[in-house]
C-alpha cells in the first residue's frame, strides 16, 4: 500500500498510525457548525489516524448534551460511507479488513470501514464541570477509554478535546477508585490531551475556569499527563477559515457526501480542527514533543489562565505571537491538502502528496562539523516536479546555523564552534507542482555533543 502522507520520526519506525480519540460537543449548524465542519474534515484523513473513538459530550453550548445531537456525527458517518471508495483510490486500497482487524492495530494509509468507525461512536460526559465527576457519570465513553487504555498497545493515546474532557476525567476517576497510586500514574500516562480552551461549562461561564474538570487534569497530574491547553491557535484558525471562506465553498463544501455535509460557519470556520492537525502524520512535528511546531501552531509550557495551574499553550505573549506566525505560514497549505482530498471525496482522482527520502533524520554531530543533507531520492507519485526549502525552526536550541543552497534537494550547513551540547532542528519542506501545489515535510534533529 502506498502511504501517501510522510511520517513522523515515530511512525517511521512502526508503520501504524497514531491513535485519535474526539470528544465533540457537536451540534446542529443553526447552533454551533464548526464541529460538523472539523468532524467531516477528520474523515476526509482517516486514513492518517486510528480513530479510536469518537465520543459526543457536554460542550459550550449544550450543558447537558442532548442526545439528539449524535445524529449530527452519524451523518457526518454515512457522508465517509459513501465517500471512502473514491477515497481509497489514493492508495489503491481495493477493499476493508475484517472488523476484528480494524480493531486491532491500523497501519498508516489504511482507509477503515465506516462500519468500524460507526462502532467507535459512543456517548460521553453529558453534564460539565469537575462537580459532574464521579458515581454517577461513567457513561459508554469513559469506559471505552479504559479499555483502550488497558490495551496491550505501546502506542499514546491522543484524546481531542473539542468541547469538554470530562469523559477522560471520568475515567481516571472510575480508575482511581479501583487502583494503586503507581497504576493511576500509569494510567494516565497512556494519553495526551489537547484540548480547545476550556469546554466543559456554559459558554457565559467560561472565564469560572475553577468550575472545569481540565483544571482539576492539570493541577492533579501535571507530572503524567501531556496536556495542551490552547487558547491562541484555535482562535487562528477560524479567523483564517474566514479569511478564506471563499476557497472553502468553492473546493469543499458540495465535493463529494462528505462536501454535503460541510455546513457555513457562524462564528468561526473548524475551530477545534487544531486539536487533531498536532497529531497529523506529515512529518513536520513529532507530537510526543511539544516543543516542535506543527499545522497546530506552537506551544510552550506556562501558566494556564488560571493563574494556578501549568501546561503547553500559546494563550500569551511572546508565544501567542509565534504561535499564529506559524499558523498563517502553515494555512495555505493545510487548507489546499484538504481541498485535494475532498476532490478525491468527489471524483475518486487528483492530485497526491510527493514523499521525502532523506535519512538519517537523527544526527550526532560535533561543533565545527559541516553536515551535508540529501533529499535527491525525492520523488512525486504523480511526476509533478518538486521545489525545495530547508529552514531551521528557531525556537529549539540556542545555536542558529546558515542553511546553503536553501532551495536546492542538498544543501551543506556549518555548525559553529561553541555549541557543545545544543540542538538543532531543521525542516525540509517539499511542494510539488500539480494542484493545490501540495507538501510533505522532514524534520531532521542534530545533536551537538
Amino acid at each position: 500500500m502506498l502511504l501517501l502522507m510522510p511520517l513522523t520520526v515515530w511512525a517511521a519506525k512502526n508503520g501504524l498510525k497514531p491513535r485519535l480519540v474526539v470528544c465533540t460537543d457537536i451540534a446542529p449548524a443553526d447552533v454551533e457548525p464548526d464541529d460538523m465542519e472539523s468532524m467531516v474534515r477528520l474523515m476526509a484523513y482517516a486514513d492518517c489516524f486510528e480513530i479510536e473513538a469518537l465520543i459526543t459530550s457536554v460542550g459550550w453550548n449544550c450543558d447537558p448534551y442532548p442526545l439528539e445531537w449524535q445524529q449530527y456525527l452519524f451523518r457526518v458517518i454515512t457522508a465517509y460511507a459513501k465517500d471512502v471508495p473514491n477515497l481509497m483510490r489514493r492508495s489503491g486500497q481495493k477493499g476493508f479488513q475484517p472488523i476484528r482487524k480494524e480493531n486491532g492495530q491500523q497501519e498508516l494509509g489504511y482507509w477503515p470501514s465506516a462500519e468500524y468507525i460507526t462502532s467507535r461512536a459512543v456517548m460521553g460526559s453529558m453534564y460539565g464541570g469537575i462537580k459532574a465527576i464521579g458515581e454517577r457519570n461513567d457513561s459508554p465513553g469513559s469506559e471505552l477509554l479504559i479499555r483502550l487504555a488497558d490495551e496491550d498497545d505501546p502506542r499514546p493515546i491522543y484524546v481531542a478535546a473539542w468541547g469538554g474532557a470530562n469523559t477522560l476525567a471520568q475515567a481516571i476517576w472510575r480508575v482511581k477508585q479501583t487502583r494503586s497510586d503507581n497504576e493511576v500514574r500509569n494510567f494516565v500516562r497512556k494519553f495526551r490531551l489537547f484540548t480547545i480552551t476550556d469546554q466543559d461549562m456554559q459558554y457565559s461561564m467560561r472565564m469560572n475556569r475553577a468550575y472545569s474538570s481540565h483544571m482539576w487534569l492539570r493541577k492533579e497530574f501535571q507530572n503524567d499527563l501531556q496536556f495542551i491547553w490552547d487558547e491562541g491557535a484555535w482562535q487562528e484558525q477560524c479567523e483564517l477559515g474566514k479569511r478564506h471562506w471563499q476557497q472553502h465553498k468553492d473546493m469543499i463544501q458540495g465535493k463529494g457526501a462528505l462536501g454535503r455535509e460541510y455546513p457555513n460557519y457562524k462564528w468561526g470556520v473548524e475551530g477545534d480542527t487544531p486539536s487533531f492537525l498536532y497529531v497529523m502524520p506529515n512529518g513536520l512535528n513529532d507530537p510526543e514533543d511539544p516543543h516542535q511546531c506543527s499545522w497546530a501552531g506552537y506551544h510552550k509550557r506556562g501558566i494556564c489562565a488560571d493563574s494556578l495551574t501549568t501546561a503547553w499553550t500559546s494563550w500569551l505573549n511572546p508565544v501567542r505571537s509565534i504561535s499564529v506566525g506559524y499558523k498563517r505560514r502553515f494555512y495555505p497549505d493545510e487548507l489546499n491538502d484538504f481541498c485535494a482530498r475532498m476532490q478525491w471525496a468527489a471524483e475518486g482522482k487528483g492530485n497526491r502528496n510527493p514523499q521525502i527520502v532523506i535519512a538519517p533524520l537523527q544526527i550526532t554531530a560535533k561543533a565545527g562539523d559541516t553536515i551535508r543533507l540529501d533529499a535527491s531520492k525525492s520523488f512525486d507519485p504523480d511526476g509533478d516536479a518538486l521545489r525545495f526549502l530547508w529552514w531551521q525552526q528557531p525556537e529549539i536550541g540556542r545555536t542558529k546555523v546558515t542553511i546553503d543552497q536553501s532551495d536546492q534537494s542538498i544543501t551543506t550547513f556549518h555548525i559553529p564552534s561553541d555549541t557543545k551540547g545544543d540542538t538543532i532542528h531543521l525542516i525540509c519542506e517539499v511542494h510539488d507542482g500539480g494542484p493545490f501545489h501540495l507538501v510533505a515535510y522532514r524534520r531532521i534533529i542534530v545533536s551537538i555533543k
